[in-house]
């Protein structure tokens, strides 16, 4: 089942302006207003919420507005830098999100995530980081996703909640209470519809379908039954000049799962031929397939470093041709490198080498492009040993300082430490004995204190804080580490309790 997600910017013209402002933008309770002109006159054509919630609409003349707010900012509305502005959020979103995204003029972003909300966690998470994303750019933001286009366009904008995700099925009835105005119909379509009584999508449904078309024409039940997922309605997906493209037409639509597989090893050379020449390699890579019912479908594939070898990419797509629904046949396939990095040809290693020693870097990405997630642990320059570790991506070149080799680390670390009972000699003796999980350890060898000092420039409260930590043995030969809160001798430094925090090999 198709899934789309609508974004609706209610107040991109204004957000925009502000924050081309940068640190010079008004404060955000300050009314903001946009205007056009229509022939000699200036109307408000947008507005921020502050404005709105002064009692200005859209379609208002300037000079009533300035008349209610004397303070008012107006400025001229800049329709086509607007425009491109929200063309490059797209692209921004494609790279991010899902294969298939575009533009929603003049205040809004469409995506078809089919498939592609496991690599976010699930549709919730996905459409909260979406908005997320937005409010630190400082765009305010609405999502919903449906089944379709319309759907999800209209509940972005007149649903209840700022995310609305929803279930299949409940198309007919989610959009049934909505206003006439979330189909998308020209101005004089609702005022003429209006006039014949009709308020809600619902009563406009329920009405007999002839009559209407044959008084407005096919317009209104196109856009009824785009909303409901009737109709299809193709989402052509932004791409800017600079993407590495490759494409093939098909005098006659293809279907077959065998035939798909062996048009996308061809564009998958040829992709990679282009990479080759421009020395880039592709780190993600979006199969779109345009049926000959105007559907768009979507392959994407991502990769955990550069790469341009066919074999490679290849895999990673027709592994997933079987989530493809051909319909009636498919008569353009796009293959693009929506995210590429520059890759400088390596030497080739020779199979008389020693495969041991093998890059695993295939194996990864198959498992990412599943929705896994891989990754390794690498040092962070810390001292507090559970701040000195960070995940990062399974084949990232390690930056980081390595692990500390004047005291020795335990092989395993526990994500957080366990208090234990013990008997000691303050305040720079080992415990005698401790008690860990209920079981009593007596302590045979002991090397220490290491003293590790709080982080001030994190929190105030570890400006004075210490730990002592200890590598201690019991009479089984078994060692840990454990460590005091506390200097031993001062309160404000920590508890003075003990804790179990690793174990050594």
């Amino acid at each position: 089942m198709q899934r789309v997600v609508s974004l609706y910017l209610p107040t991109w013209q204004t957000d925009r302006y502000r924050r081309m402002l940068g640190d010079e933008a008004p404060p955000v309770e300050t009314p903001v207003v946009m205007i056009a002109r229509q022939g000699s006159r200036r109307l408000v054509a947008a507005l921020n919420s502050a404005a709105l919630k002064a009692g200005l609409r859209p379609g208002m003349p300037a000079s009533k507005a300035q008349a209610i707010l004397p303070g008012l900012i107006v400025e001229d509305l800049k329709p086509v830098e607007d425009a491109k502005a929200l063309e490059d959020l797209a692209f921004w979103f494609l790279r991010i999100y899902a294969p298939i995204v575009a533009p929603d003029t003049p205040d809004g972003l469409v995506l078809d995530t089919t498939g592609a909300d496991h690599l976010h966690g699930n549709e919730r998470l996905m459409l909260t980081g979406m908005i997320n994303r937005l409010h630190a750019l400082g765009f305010t933001a609405r999502a919903a996703i449906a089944e379709s286009w319309g759907a999800a366009h209209a509940l972005a904008r007149f649903g209840r909640e700022a995310v609305t995700i929803l279930p299949e099925g409940g198309v007919r009835e989610a959009l049934a209470p909505l206003p006439l105005a979330a189909l998308r119909l020209d101005a004089h379509l609702l005022n003429e519809l209006k006039v014949l009584g009709f308020r809600r999508i619902g009563e406009l449904a329920a009405a007999p379908r002839a009559p209407i078309t044959l008084r407005f024409g096919p317009e209104v039940g196109r856009r009824l039954d785009q909303a409901h997922g009737i109709l299809s309605e193709p989402i052509e997906p932004v791409r800017v000049a600079e993407l590495v493209t490759v494409r093939r037409f098909f005098p006659e639509p293809i279907g077959a799962a065998e035939t798909i597989a062996k048009y996308t090893r061809k564009l998958v050379s040829d992709l990679c031929l282009d990479l080759e020449k421009r020395g880039l390699g592709a780190r993600r890579v979006d199969l779109v397939f345009h049926r000959v019912d105007s559907g768009v479908q979507a392959i994407r594939a991502g990769t955990s470093k550069p790469a341009r070898d066919s074999k490679q990419l290849s895999r990673l797509l027709t592994d997933r041709i079987e989530t493809i629904d051909p319909g009636f046949g498919i008569e353009k396939m796009t293959l693009t490198a929506t995210h590429a990095e520059p890759l400088v040809a390596g030497q080739t290693r020779s199979v008389l080498l020693d495969e041991a020693g093998g890059d695993i870097g295939e194996a990864v990405d198959i498992i990412l492009n599943r929705g896994h997630k891989v990754y390794r642990y690498a040092a962070v320059q810390s001292d507090v040993p559970e701040r000195s570790v960070q995940k990062i991506p399974a084949e990232a070149t390690e930056d980081a300082p390595g692990w500390p080799e004047h005291w020795p680390r335990p092989v395993r670390l526990l994500f957080k430490p366990e208090p234990i009972q013990t008997v000691a000699l303050l305040p720079d003796h080992p415990p005698r004995n401790f008690t860990w999980r209920g079981v009593r350890h007596i302590v045979k060898r002991a090397d220490g204190p290491e003293r590790v000092f709080g982080e001030w420039w994190k929190r105030d409260r570890e400006l004075s804080a210490v730990r002592d930590y200890f590598r201690v043995e019991n009479e089984s030969g078994e060692r840990f580490w454990i460590f005091r809160s506390g200097d031993g001798e001062h309160t404000e430094t920590g508890s003075l309790e003990w804790f179990m925090h690793g174990f050594f090999a």
